[in-house]
């Protein structure tokens, strides 16, 4: 079988990366936020019902868990929001959740307020009551909270003083410390003017004074605004003992390394399709290696720039597509219909990127599903 494929811009010839192998002890805490695997053969109505391949999405977890990450479950990742119900996400967090307790591995859950629909009449108690359900439920299942940012509230709130409320109150009644998710408008439109503002700097400020007066109750928090300056900006304002998990899935690299002032942890959805590639760096950060930390991370950065160009949404679609090239999953069928967000040409350019980053560990069986995919969108690759 030929490994050579015709892609726009020149021919490629697929070559075999290095295998993924479990790892040490890292000087990061680390989350790959998992895509979920559709069930390709369920007689459903794609764009409207849920359907989960159960087997092969927890076995991605495993996959994960083996690398040495930890999994964030049921964040935008596994589209939530976009085609991933609440019912759904948690018989997800709680199949996870038992797997991870039983591997004694590393795992933390979106809990949101998702089933709430956003609206005119839905209230800022509406929305505490909304989030403390799932963080009931979220908790019960033996999992730490990440608590994602919510679109009901993001319209229901006058001003800062209504986010301060809201997580004083969703944090006081946690179990255990949480991490707090500030989702950029970039990854979600209607996430805009989140912390009462419009101005990034500003709604900073208000996520900063939350953070303060709720320190005991907050691990860390991440943030997905695909800004260096902002995060590092953010990050030497938090109190002492609360973590900065990097969302930023352009500049991860020299966010996790970190500076004389301090580093970020991670929590990223571009650690789905490159799990193998930040284990290796993670394990050389550990070991002082850090030429090679940037030499691993260095060629994993245009692939990631391009699966989460704008519109920064629809990410989702890469992520996948990276899975069925690697053999995770038989097929490149999402929840929602989603396969088809990004165009035939964006996709060959995955390809052509991954392969330059050494993420392929089967040349033959890439080569042979990315012509059926390729083909079927007209491309004979």
């Amino acid at each position: 079988m030929s490994t050579v494929l015709n892609l726009p811009g020149g021919a490629v010839t697929l070559r075999a990366g290095p295998a993924p192998e479990a790892t040490g002890d890292w000087t990061r805490t680390v989350y790959a936020a998992a895509h979920v695997v559709a069930d390709p053969l369920a007689d459903v109505d794609p764009w409207l019902d849920v359907t989960v391949d159960w087997d092969r999405t927890l076995a991605f977890r495993e996959h994960l868990w083996s690398l040495g990450l930890g999994v964030a479950e049921s964040m935008d990742t596994a589209q939530r929001g976009m085609g991933l119900d609440w019912p759904t996400s948690l018989e997800l967090i709680q199949r996870s959740t038992e797997m991870a307790r039983a591997g004694g591995h590393l795992i933390a859950s979106g809990a949101g307020t998702d089933h709430l629909a956003p609206g005119p009449d839905v209230t800022v108690d509406d929305v505490i009551r909304a989030y403390e359900k799932q963080c009931e439920a979220v908790e019960a299942a033996g999992s730490r909270v990440i608590l994602m940012a919510s679109r009901a509230l993001a319209r229901a709130a006058t001003g800062p003083e209504d986010y301060a409320r809201v997580y004083g109150r969703v944090l006081s009644g946690l179990e255990r410390p949480a991490i707090l998710h500030w989702l950029g408008e970039m990854f979600d439109p209607a996430l805009a003017g989140y912390w009462g503002s419009g101005d990034h700097m500003a709604a900073m400020d208000t996520a900063v004074s939350v953070i303060a007066d709720n320190a005991a109750k907050i691990d860390g928090i991440k943030i997905s605004l695909l800004s260096a300056e902002k995060e590092v900006a953010m990050r030497r304002r938090l109190p002492e003992g609360v973590l900065m998990y990097t969302g930023d899935d352009f500049n991860y690299p020299d966010l996790i390394a970190g500076d004389a002032d301090g580093h970020s942890h991670a929590l990223l959805g571009i650690f789905d399709p490159i799990a193998g590639a930040a284990s290796r760096a993670l394990s050389q950060l550990a070991k002082g290696e850090v030429a090679a930390y940037h030499e691993t991370f260095a060629p994993t950065v245009p692939l990631s720039q391009h699966i989460f160009k704008a519109p920064t949404r629809f990410y989702k679609t890469g992520v996948v597509f990276m899975a069925y090239l690697n053999g995770h999953q038989d097929h490149f069928t999402m929840i929602g219909g989603q396969e088809s967000t990004r165009s035939t040409l964006h996709l060959a350019e995955i390809v052509r990127l991954a392969n330059e980053a050494g993420l392929f560990t089967d040349p033959d069986r890439v080569a042979a599903r990315a012509r059926i995919v390729l083909s079927a969108r007209g491309l004979d690759a």
